[in-house]
């Protein structure tokens, strides 16, 4: 068994050619380009065992030889996954069941026959690969670039594979990021959280991509810093997936998932005050902001106009077809691998990322709940717009971590006051104006609104 840690880039053909010619990578390059066709035959269960337990079975065909492999899911965010994988070299081109025995087979299947596996579907491609290898300071790094290019056939369906694969054989992870963000800066890479095999299951059956990612598990005992790094970790994956079924169906709902994945991960970078200095975060939150501004009028034009909601997917297609989203994405994960928020603090900002999440989270939903003003904008309701930057860092918090307060009916107030938020983005007529000025008294009146800003 050896655990693989590779990140994958969804690249066009123009780029994959631009990807041989690279200045960066023909520099590094120790072997030269070499050229081979991979045919890979997935096996599950009819009832699709196999994906439930998050491994995936296949057999491979490289030239002469036969190899067969078991792949845990294992972790997996912006592209960049960590996951175990057993090989075996096979004489034919059979499965040999005697090989996946308890050091390998998931305790989940132990009760399954695995006579009932059956083959699936089919990734074929021509892989262009070389070693990538240079120093980092004073340690090597090793890296096994792959070009793929081919089809993933499932019954009468099929979707093309085009992708640069980049596996890390010597070094730290970090150095897959950074050279990935390297070449993302010039040509349009997009990381991607899908295999090859979960392509194939959602071509057999398109229900079967699970978009959900678990939400993180956040106690009152954790530091702010690992609870902050916990839920980045998580947006930013939800923004991948959502990002890559979109770009596969076009279904609105999924881009508008999207732009709430990025406003929340925008509230979160702009929420820990000394724990993240704003210059460490700085370039991110300008990046996040350009992509904001550009896609919060496409949807919220959306909401009424039929025209901009079939125009949106060509329009994603352009976003993607450029630089931005794919470079932003990488460095957000080279920022959260190496915790780069905690590098330039100082030590009152050390001493906040080090809190107890149960203590810090009371504090500053305290402090925004008191700089919200709520008082004033029953008055006002035309302004409360102007505080949507505040509600966001607020609802963030309380969609993700309010099981760590312990406070009298949090979630009724994070339902009300994320009704507040959805008023506040609505054009302003007297009817609206009624209704914000309704709302924002109902949330004064909370319970735990009162607990928390006292």
């Amino acid at each position: 068994m050896v655990k693989e840690t590779e990140i994958k880039l969804r690249a066009s053909r123009a780029t994959l050619a631009a990807l041989r010619e690279h200045p960066l990578l023909k520099k590094r390059n120790k072997s030269g380009w070499q050229r081979g066709e991979l045919f890979n035959q997935y096996y599950d269960t009819p009832d699709r065992d196999l994906a439930s337990a998050k491994v995936a079975l296949r057999l491979r065909r490289d030239g002469e030889q036969f190899i067969q492999t078991l792949k845990s899911r294992g972790q997996s965010v912006a592209g960049l996954s960590e996951r175990n994988e057993w090989d075996w070299y096979l004489s034919k081109a059979k499965l040999d069941l005697k090989k996946l025995d308890d050091s390998c087979w998931p305790a989940s299947l132990a009760e399954l026959d695995k006579k009932n596996l059956q083959p699936l579907f089919t990734t074929d491609f021509v892989r262009e690969k070389a070693e990538i290898a240079w120093g980092r300071g004073k340690a090597k790094v090793v890296i096994e670039a792959a070009l793929d290019l081919g089809k993933v056939i499932a019954g009468e369906g099929e979707e093309e594979i085009c992708e640069l694969e980049l596996e890390l054989r010597q070094g730290e992870p970090a150095a897959l990021l950074e050279l990935a963000c390297e070449l993302a800066a010039e040509l349009p890479l997009m990381p991607c959280d899908i295999s090859k095999a979960e392509r194939g299951y959602r071509l057999f059956d398109a229900g079967s991509y699970n978009l959900s990612l678990p939400t993180p598990e956040l106690t009152a005992e954790m530091s702010l810093d690992d609870a902050f790094a916990a839920l980045a970790w998580h947006l930013l994956g939800a923004s991948q997936r959502l990002a890559e079924q979109y770009r596969w169906n076009g279904h609105w709902s999924l881009l508008q998932q999207w732009l709430e994945q990025l406003i929340d991960l925008r509230a979160l970078l702009a929420s820990l005050g000394q724990a993240a200095p704003r210059t460490s975060s700085r370039e991110l939150r300008e990046a996040l902001d350009a992509l904001l501004d550009d896609w919060r009028p496409r949807l919220a034009a959306g909401q009424n106009d039929d025209s901009m909601r079939r125009n949106a997917p060509a329009l994603f297609a352009a976003e993607l077809d450029g630089c931005r989203w794919g470079l932003l994405s990488l460095k957000l994960s080279h920022w959260l691998l190496l915790r780069s928020w905690t590098t330039e603090r100082n030590n009152r900002g050390n001493r906040q990322g080090a809190a107890a999440l149960g203590n810090w989270l009371p504090t500053l939903l305290n402090e925004e709940g008191t700089a919200l003003q709520l008082r004033r904008y029953q008055q006002q309701p035309e302004d409360l717009a102007e505080q949507m930057p505040r509600l966001e860092r607020l609802l963030v918090w309380l969609r993700l971590a309010r099981g760590v307060l312990e406070v009298p009916e949090v979630d009724r107030l994070y339902g009300e006051l994320n009704k507040l938020y959805e008023l506040a983005q609505q054009p302003l007529d007297d009817e609206q104006r009624q209704l914000r000025a309704t709302q924002t008294q109902i949330v004064a009146s909370l319970k735990a609104w009162k607990a928390l800003v006292k």
